[in-house]
């Protein structure tokens, strides 16, 4: 009996000395998840793009990339445009532009009108709402060293889980009584009473969160672990032809091609060539795979010949592969629809009502208030 009792105050106190270190960031990050659950239409709502066209047929992507070319005519780089079929408007990012070199990840975003023939609206990542949002949640506005902070952040979370659980788990017999709201008249017990029903609410959703947060902020760190539990982790290939003089193949062309290559798919981006490989490099979402917007099936074109370089099907890939296919889609939520996405917002609250609940009662029962 005593040893249970020491490893339930060993616990509490973990918990204790955990939520009262990490407690203020971990809330900013979960507030933060919130408002991303949803980010793409909050951009849309904040900036609609007024001139688009509904149910309009394919993009023009070749209109599209000439756009580009003739409206940011120093960017040399490779483009990559978006296929969102909202109202057709083109999103396209041009990363590592020389404006921001100095910001870390701060691409150039650029939107196209349904015609793809004008440029309606142009910014850098991290100058609008939502992606300065984006870039708290990832790396606390802090940068490379910021993501590693959240990584780890994101493991004492789960220790904190954790612990939090086994300090309130029941003895043998007083379950139902453990898992009662009950009537009290003293305040240290009502806050108990509503920390624990926060937490035994909200406790899977943040460890199913946490533990691909972790995974998604640090994957140099967690790679290995996966790859050591399951099996390796292939990566799609990366073709580097030399440019030449010859005129590149249209993109619809390249399109074309990647999409006979595999068929049944959607495509989901494009990455054009540049000043330094001619290649078109186009991603595609598999019937079988979770991930609308990021999916992991690439296919590389030829921009000089049209040839074939490259297939990457990740639904013939190893396990540890489809595993981390499934990693972002779960963590933003996307893989379930608008039902899991609303559990994602709402436990996105749960860290920081638990934190004010827990500070609060932490300093009514030690009286410093």
């Amino acid at each position: 009996m005593t040893l249970k009792l020491s490893w339930r105050k060993i616990f509490r106190r973990l918990h204790l000395y955990l939520g009262l270190s990490i407690g203020v960031l971990l809330a900013i990050i979960s507030l933060s998840g919130s408002v991303l659950v949803y980010y793409p239409q909050i951009d849309l709502l904040l900036n609609p793009a007024n001139d688009a066209i509904t149910n309009i047929k394919t993009p023009n992507w070749d209109q599209a990339y000439n756009t580009l070319r003739a409206n940011f005519p120093s960017k040399q780089g490779p483009w990559r445009l978006e296929n969102t079929g909202i109202n057709s408007v083109i999103p396209a990012r041009y990363y590592n532009p020389i404006e921001t070199k100095e910001q870390g990840f701060a691409p150039l975003m650029v939107w196209l009108s349904s015609s793809s023939d004008k440029v309606i609206r142009k910014n850098y990542w991290g100058k609008y709402l939502v992606t300065w949002m984006y870039n708290l949640h990832f790396s606390l506005l802090t940068g490379a060293t910021g993501t590693l902070v959240v990584g780890y952040i994101g493991i004492a979370s789960i220790v904190l889980l954790i612990s939090g659980f086994f300090a309130w788990f029941p003895k043998p017999g007083q379950w139902v009584k453990a898992l009662k709201f009950k009537s009290r008249s003293s305040k240290i017990g009502l806050l108990y009473d509503w920390h624990k029903l926060i937490g035994l609410t909200f406790c899977i959703p943040l460890l199913a969160l946490t533990v691909t947060g972790v995974m998604l902020a640090i994957p140099k760190q967690t790679d290995p672990i996966l790859t050591a539990l399951v099996s390796d982790i292939n990566s799609p290939p990366k073709t580097q032809i030399q440019p030449s003089k010859q005129t590149n193949i249209p993109l619809s062309q390249a399109v074309l091609i990647a999409e006979k290559a595999l068929p049944n798919t959607r495509l989901a981006w494009i990455e054009t060539p540049s000043n330094l490989n001619a290649i078109y490099r186009l991603r595609f979402q598999t019937v079988n795979d979770p991930s609308y917007r990021f999916p992991h099936s690439y296919i590389e074109v030829n921009a000089l010949t049209g040839k074939l370089e490259s297939v990457f099907n990740i639904d013939k890939q190893s396990t540890a592969s489809k595993i981390k296919n499934w990693i972002h889609p779960l963590h933003d939520g996307s893989i379930g629809g608008n039902i899991l996405k609303v559990i994602w917002v709402l436990s996105g609250f749960g860290p920081a009502a638990l934190f004010f609940i827990g500070v609060y009662r932490w300093l009514v029962r030690t009286k410093r208030i």
